[in-house]
């Protein structure tokens, strides 16, 4: 048998091997060596002196020394900490009372959880399993179909593994050396897109047959107001943001009302008025930063890099006329200041209408949501805007995590323990597949596997859509058996070196891959969220039942790519606008 064929040999039997249940990263050294002994065998040579064992030691050292790896055992201490932390049953309670009149309200407060604690964590285990214990029950005693409830559920929880910061967009950017910072600008369009499509489907379906999705009792949509503001209300105003500004320019009557601590405070008021004023900071914030990076940052930028009295030799003199000002589009700030009023009418309204149970629930986000949302948006901003790098981001992130979990005073020692340990067994994990990957892609490119390969693709004179295509479908279908860890580090690196022939962006490809294995996780027999899922479940719930849930989900998953197909700028535009 040639050399070439020992090579699809090994890959044929790394499948199998795998699918048998023997540790991948393991059965990949293990077959490296084998084969690899066989490839260096040199019959003059004593068999200890064979060049397998010095590329066993290269490999083992360059996976060690590869700093994209740093910020996976930091990325995984925040997971671990924040679910041990126990952190997501308040979230929860807090954002289906906001969303407490839509449609399958459960549904979708339990699949806006799973997308936000996914992205705080990038653990889908820990997610769906968490959301499981929390939301399953409470949907299926509300009445909610069990195909609706698992299918949310399962695919909510994956989303964790495609927004950043994720485990798998590291583990791609040290196989694929892409820039771990530029994938996760590419996957944050695409990420929230999916979830969108998910919240579409979800209230699509409850509204064309309300019957899997009741609407819920009075009693769990009630907001619970405490009695001091019903009476701030009668005292100053009907609504409270008006009233609260009036209790504090005037506070003799608000003082002499009694709360469940005893009289009114004005530090008690002055709390309440700056949760009501939450939602304008946040948009004034937003706002404000984007102004910011868009018309201030470059203007600074441009001066520091072009010294004062010095012009371009050669250089044509160009009249931007109205198209630019001050080096910006005047485009932008037509829509700067289209969202700008859209925002302003919008927050008019809102706090026009602000009753005591509007601001309870911002309250109750504040409390639960805001301090987990000011982290992970810290943690992907310093790293998007290239402030620092992803490892001192994850560091940023860890540090964070603990802080959470302290003031919120659900992390004791045990606690702590359980989530260092899962970490170092999550780490090794992931480091030793790194050894036994680069062993095994070494050997299969010595005994010519990857070249046979090669020239099978390139004799059947593919177009790149048509590469796109079947390369994307290769991998679809290895998800049904194999997790994305086996996919990432053994069938990816084969597909790598074909890129360039296509001229195929190898961050759209992976993001494709990304979105593409979402399947993998709602992909029988081998779909681990069911798994998950089905062990914290009723007994009444069928593994049959949740398989059923998830079917949509992976048609969602493929009009996805189609989508990015069509349209690549939703993964390319925001890298190229931030680092090109």
């Amino acid at each position: 048998m040639s050399d070439p064929f020992l090579g699809l040999m090994m890959l044929l039997l790394i499948v199998v091997v795998i699918m048998m249940g023997f540790p991948t990263a393991f059965t990949l050294m293990g077959l490296g060596m084998l084969f690899g002994f066989y490839a260096f065998y040199n019959p003059a040579e004593h068999w200890i002196d064979n060049r397998v064992f010095d590329l066993m030691v290269q490999r083992t050292y360059g996976a060690m020394t590869n700093d994209v790896l740093i910020s996976i055992p930091l990325f995984v201490l925040m997971g671990y900490v924040m679910e041990r932390g126990a952190l997501v049953d308040k979230m929860f309670y807090s954002i289906q009372l906001s969303f407490r009149r839509v449609p399958a309200s459960l549904a979708v407060a339990t699949l806006i959880v799973c997308t936000f604690w996914g992205i705080a964590s990038g653990l889908v285990g820990a997610v769906v399993v968490l959301m499981g214990v929390i939301a399953m029950s409470p949907m299926l005693r509300a009445g909610y179909d069990v195909k609706l409830a698992s299918g949310v559920i399962t695919a909510g929880g994956t989303l964790g593994i495609l927004i950043p910061p994720s485990v798998m967009i590291i583990v791609y950017a040290a196989v694929a050396g892409q820039s771990v910072v530029k994938l996760y600008a590419a996957t944050m369009f695409p990420g929230f897109f999916l979830a969108f499509l998910y919240l579409a489907y979800i209230l699509t379906w409850a509204a064309i047959n309300p019957r899997i999705a009741p609407a819920l009792p009075e009693e769990q949509t009630r907001v619970p107001v405490a009695s001091w503001m019903r009476s701030l209300q009668a005292a100053y105003s009907q609504n409270m943001m008006l009233g609260l500004v009036r209790a504090l320019t005037s506070p003799s009557k608000a003082m002499a009302l009694e709360t469940a601590e005893g009289r009114l405070n004005y530090w008690t008021l002055l709390k309440n008025f700056c949760a009501a004023l939450v939602p304008f900071a946040l948009t004034a914030f937003t706002l404000l930063l984007v102004w910011w990076y868009v018309v201030i940052h470059p203007q600074a930028s441009g001066e520091a890099e072009a010294p004062e009295g010095l012009e371009q030799l050669g250089a044509p003199a160009v009249d931007a006329g109205a198209a630019m000002v001050n080096g910006t589009a005047t485009s932008f700030y037509v829509s700067f200041a289209l969202v700008a009023a859209i925002a302003a009418a919008a927050l008019s309204r809102y706090y026009y209408n602000m009753g005591a149970e509007r601001l309870q629930v911002i309250k109750l986000l504040v409390s639960s949501v805001m301090p987990l949302a000011v982290l992970t948006i810290v943690v992907l901003a310093v790293i998007l805007f290239g402030i620092t790098t992803a490892t001192e981001s994850a560091a940023v992130g860890a540090a964070g995590a603990f802080l959470l979990a302290f003031q919120a005073r659900t992390l004791n020692w045990k606690r702590t323990k359980e989530a260092v340990f899962l970490t170092a067994k999550t780490t090794a994990m992931v480091c030793w597949l790194f050894v036994g990957s680069a062993l095994f892609s070494a050997v299969f490119a010595i005994l010519g596997g990857q070249a046979l390969i090669e020239e099978w693709v390139l004799a059947l004179e593919l177009t790149p859509v048509q590469f796109m295509i079947l390369s994307q479908a290769i991998i679809f279908i290895l998800g049904w058996p194999l997790e994305w860890t086996e996919i990432i580090i053994i069938f990816v690196p084969i597909f790598l070196p074909m890129l360039r022939h296509f001229d195929i962006d190898p961050i759209l490809w992976g993001v494709l891959i990304f979105v593409n294995l979402q399947a993998a996780f709602l992909s029988p027999p081998v779909a681990m969220s069911a798994y998950y899922l089905k062990g914290v479940s009723p007994p009444h719930v069928t593994l049959n039942q949740i398989f059923a849930g998830m079917m949509p989900y992976m048609l969602i998953v493929i009009l996805c790519m189609v989508i990015m197909y069509i349209w690549p700028g939703m993964a390319l535009w925001l890298p190229n606008y931030l680092y090109d």
